[in-house]
């Protein structure tokens, strides 16, 4: 009778967390990802991103542009379109800095930075009270003065791609 009693119990707990999340997803406006888009909102555009910073990355905006449409197909229901989406990132690279961060006792580079800095506009078409224009987000990496750039562009680029569209991620559909 113990063990019947155990099931049960089980049984309960299990029905009442699967209801739960059913009437918090059904609201529409949390999702597990910390998302906060509205049920109506259902789709969304990112543009490439164009390079307007002095030094040339060719690479950088295609990375950030596919990076992001990713993380946005990948933690939401939104389904990506070419134009006009209920969403729209309009973004471009407008910083690619390198500079010293921690100098040697002989007055030498130790430890060098690349900065990436992006101008994001948001428009939500359904609700422009979410809107914002030219808002910069920057991310960077640090890596030794020994080595060149050339040698560790593509690793530290993959880093500070992941943590600009962390951050325009939650920018712009998390409310952070």
């Amino acid at each position: 009778m113990a063990g019947h009693k155990k099931i049960l119990t089980a049984a309960c707990t299990v029905a009442a967390l699967v209801i739960t999340m059913f009437i918090v997803h059904s609201c529409g406006i949390y999702s597990f990802t910390g998302t906060s888009i509205q049920p109506d909102v259902k789709t969304v555009t990112i543009p490439y991103f164009e390079y307007k910073a002095l030094k040339v990355n060719p690479a950088l905006s295609n990375q950030i542009t596919e990076a992001l449409q990713e993380k946005f197909i990948r933690l939401t229901r939104l389904e990506l379109v070419d134009d006009e989406g209920d969403m729209e990132i309009i973004g471009a690279v407008t910083g690619y800095d390198v500079r010293a961060t921690a100098i040697t006792a002989s007055e030498q580079a130790a430890q060098n930075r690349l900065t990436v800095t992006v101008k994001v506009s948001f428009m939500n078409r359904k609700y422009p009270e979410d809107n914002f224009d030219d808002k910069s987000f920057s991310a960077y990496a640090d890596f030794d003065a020994m080595q060149t750039l050339d040698a560790v562009e593509s690793t530290l680029c993959e880093e500070i791609v992941e943590k600009l569209c962390e951050d325009i991620f939650n920018g712009t559909v998390a409310n952070w």
